[in-house]
């Protein structure tokens, strides 16, 4: 070697070295450490998916063979279609709306002082369990607007436009010159100028009466006019005020509506006053009072949420209640990376805020909102726990989806090779998305 190099040829090449870790641990030992994992993720993952795959081709009781019978009943079964379709309108819906919130929210939260603040009240769903989130939300969508809030604040913006009836429950009482008529009442004969009519009624809880009403007064006659007293005759026994006349203890119908009807038609209408007396003019001679049915509708109760028409819908509102705040925090740590001088740059070519958010900001974050997606899409096609708790029993069946039916058909119909089915065709169903997560990953790692 040192000959050849003194008569001025090339050295000779070194001897080639054995490559060693950089800790300089031994494949034998790594091994060794990588074992209990292995063992682990064979028992829990590789073992469960091939025991589901091998016992979705036998009958339920696991003797006999049979074949595709279990995935043919994916596609016969109402229970599986109706999962099958609700999985897809979580698919569509779910991913896409909570990562448009995370995108909005991430935005926002860069041009406020205490976008902090707000990023940790977003995010602090994630911090609790599905099952707590489903028991929230079953008392969030609860029908009764004393209990549910949802159905609160529906049912007061609605009666701050259409006021409820205040008497749903009145009727006539004993000997009462009322009758029965279309869901309101109607007095059995005509009644005419300067004598006083009475209208009792009974049925509304005394802390039901309206904030208005005042102790019932007897109407006096005025000539040429129809007067009259509408109020709640609650008369407790004999020897204990009067039927069929106001006593000191009785209130009055305040606001009650009451017509005048000639021949079918409208002739004069007024309402109660606070002490239940009412006037109408002379057109009302000869005619048939007539306390019209708004005055006895049933107070608004409201939006049935957990009913058959809202369940899905009002279940993947709990979903991106939680999940808005992962969505959030993944966009707005890929906005803080981003470059500002090329929004600088789109503001200086005379761009406005929404441009460069549709044309620079939205297009940057791409990659990003992709992840968020994919993740998003996987964790909802899995989605049991809220579908569980929120939905009743009376509309759980169409709010199914896959995995709640693999829960009842292995479990409560006890069909466990239409179970074992299901669960390979979810897991069919995620490794598409699962492969396009790693694919783009390993895109991003190589750039």
């Amino acid at each position: 070697m040192a000959s050849a190099t003194a008569a001025g040829g090339p050295p000779a090449p070194a001897a080639p070295r054995s490559r060693k870790s950089v800790t300089g641990t031994r494949k034998a030992v790594a091994v060794l450490f990588l074992l209990p994992a292995l063992v682990l993720l064979g028992a829990l993952v590789v073992y469960p998916i091939g025991y589901s795959l091998v016992r979705s081709f036998y009958d339920n009781a696991g003797d006999g063979f049979a074949g595709f019978d279990n995935y043919r009943a994916l596609f016969t079964d109402d229970g599986v279609r109706t999962a099958l379709k609700n999985n897809i309108i979580w698919v569509v819906f779910a991913p896409t709306v909570s990562t448009a919130l995370g995108l909005v929210f991430a935005v926002l939260t860069e041009r406020v002082r205490w976008g902090t603040a707000f990023k940790l009240v977003v995010f602090m769903p994630m911090a609790i369990s599905m099952l707590a989130a489903g028991i929230i939300f079953r008392l969030v969508y609860d029908q009764d607007p004393d209990k549910g809030v949802a159905n609160a604040v529906w049912v007061g913006v609605h009666d701050t436009f259409a006021q409820s009836s205040a008497f749903p429950k009145a009727h006539p009482g004993r000997e009462s010159p009322l009758r029965p008529d279309g869901g309101g009442f109607v007095t059995s004969a005509a009644v005419h100028a300067g004598t006083p009519v009475t209208l009792p009624l009974v049925g509304v809880a005394p802390d039901q009466m309206p904030g208005a009403a005042r102790t019932a007064v007897a109407a006096g006659p005025e000539p040429g006019k129809v007067t009259g007293t509408a109020w709640q005759d609650f008369t407790r026994g004999k020897g204990v005020g009067r039927l069929g006349a106001p006593d000191p203890s009785e209130l009055g119908y305040a606001g009650m509506k009451i017509e005048a009807v000639k021949d079918g038609k409208v002739v004069a209408a007024t309402k109660a006053a606070a002490d239940g007396t009412f006037t109408l003019p002379a057109a009302a001679d000869g005619a048939v009072l007539r306390l019209p049915a708004d005055n006895f509708e049933e107070p608004y109760n409201g939006v049935d949420w957990l009913g058959p028409a809202l369940v899905t819908p009002a279940v993947i509102g709990a979903y991106v209640w939680m999940w808005a705040g992962f969505a959030m925090v993944l966009i707005a740590a890929g906005l803080a990376g981003m470059p500002r001088e090329l929004l600088e740059a789109a503001r200086v070519d005379g761009a406005n805020e929404w441009q460069v958010f549709r044309r620079v900001t939205v297009p940057l974050l791409a990659p990003v909102l992709g992840v968020v997606v994919v993740t998003l899409m996987i964790n909802v096609l899995k989605v049991f726990d809220l579908v569980f708790v929120i939905a009743p029993g009376s509309s759980q069946d169409d709010a199914n989806v896959l995995a709640l039916e693999l829960y009842r058909k292995g479990f409560a119909e006890d069909r466990p090779g239409v179970a074992s089915a299901i669960a390979v065709f979810l897991l069919l169903l995620v490794i598409p998305v699962m492969w396009f997560n790693i694919r783009r990953l390993r895109r991003e790692g190589r750039r």
